[in-house]
């Protein structure tokens, strides 16, 4: 396959929602993670060299520009998705969807502590306002507004630290396309090796870099690569589907985007001296972009975003990007086809088919450079 031009300009094509379909068969779609983290192949879609490469993912070591600054979403899974009965004995779920350190906590006259939060409901039958569901003697929620698709906003009430009562009870919300119940070796592997547990709170993993394995970021380091982090807590609104036939008429769900001084200080460095940055996943190129169009510099940023990227986005931080295989008719597709041109992108996802690559969340990699 030959790229066509690094920064082509967007036709009206590239405003459909049509054209980011492409045909995916059931068997493409990994349902499990490959047999160790860095066993995964890789596509290398070469702009600059108009050419693609087929690879495996420690390549990425050599793969790599020179001298680059890797930034990476260290945010981490929580298991929150618990199940529990209704009073009337019916079975429901409950998926809390917001990040444990965003919620506002306060003490009740009996000392347990209460947040209103965001989730998502499941049930037979939808409880209305006002009822009190348990799940397990330490864990309450209790309904408060109910919205479209399941979402609600409910009363949290709990006794005891709220993240160890979702390790011991919940399970690892796992993405709607992967057709099995949660396991163990979920909690380990639908985790990226640098996730950090004061940054708890996404519902969903930053995919690309669940590839990642110490060995490889000492080699990376080894060349030279500096390694930064931020965090973006990713929401269940990267699996909503587009609806929108002319994608701009899309709105775009929020995240919150956590970026330290210490991170924005290093890739406006970066920047300054020419060296390339590689957003680690699309998270990552939403946490940075986001961040600069609010802003309108390179700077530590703490806030939400809605930050949609379109062909015809013009990217002011990030340069390259490692991802995974997007649904089709997502909005991460479409990102992906802002910086490497719609028609490329289409192009390297047929070929990875006809290659017998894995999509999705546990499935192969791409480097698109």
């Amino acid at each position: 396959m030959q790229p066509q031009d690094k920064d082509p300009r967007p036709d009206a094509d590239d405003f459909r929602l049509e054209s980011y379909r492409y045909r995916l068969p059931g068997r493409s779609i990994a349902q499990r993670p490959a047999q160790a983290r860095d066993r995964s192949r890789l596509m290398v879609l070469d702009r600059a060299a108009r050419a693609t490469r087929i690879r495996t993912f420690p390549d990425l070591v050599e793969e790599l520009p020179e001298n680059c600054l890797v930034v990476a979403n260290n945010s981490r899974v929580v298991p929150a998705r618990l199940s529990g009965r209704k009073p009337s004995g019916g079975r429901i779920e409950f998926l809390l969807l917001t990040p444990l350190p965003l919620l506002e906590i306060e003490k009740t006259a009996q000392g347990r502590s209460r947040a209103v939060a965001q989730g998502l409901l499941r049930a037979s039958k939808a409880p209305g306002p006002g009822l009190r569901l348990d799940f397990g003697p330490d864990l309450s929620v209790t309904v408060r507004e109910r919205h479209d698709f399941g979402r609600c906003q409910v009363d949290l009430e709990w006794s005891g630290d709220l993240g160890s009562i979702l390790e011991r009870s919940g399970s690892m919300p796992l993405p709607p396309y992967i057709q099995r119940p949660a396991d163990r070796e979920d909690l380990a592997r639908y985790q990226t090796v640098y996730a950090r547990r004061d940054r708890s709170g996404s519902v969903a993993a930053p995919t690309a870099g669940l590839h990642f394995t110490e060995d490889i970021k000492t080699r990376l380091a080894g060349r030279g690569a500096e390694w930064v982090e931020l965090t973006l807590y990713v929401g269940y609104g990267t699996f909503s589907p587009l609806r929108c036939p002319d994608i701009r008429g899309h709105l775009m769900h929020e995240e919150y985007v956590d970026i330290p001084e210490q991170t924005a200080a290093k890739v406006a460095q970066a920047r300054h001296e020419g060296r390339p940055v590689l957003a680690v996943g699309t998270t990552t190129v939403r946490a940075l972009e986001g961040a600069y169009a609010a802003l309108g510099r390179i700077s530590g940023f703490a806030g939400m975003t809605n930050l949609f990227i379109t062909p015809g986005f013009e990217f002011k931080v990030v340069d390259h990007v490692l991802t995974n295989f997007h649904l089709p008719e997502s909005s991460l597709v479409i990102m992906v086809s802002a910086l490497a041109g719609r028609k490329n992108i289409m192009a390297a996802y047929e070929q990875a088919l006809e290659n017998g690559f894995r999509f999705f969340s546990y499935g192969d990699a791409m480097l698109i450079l």
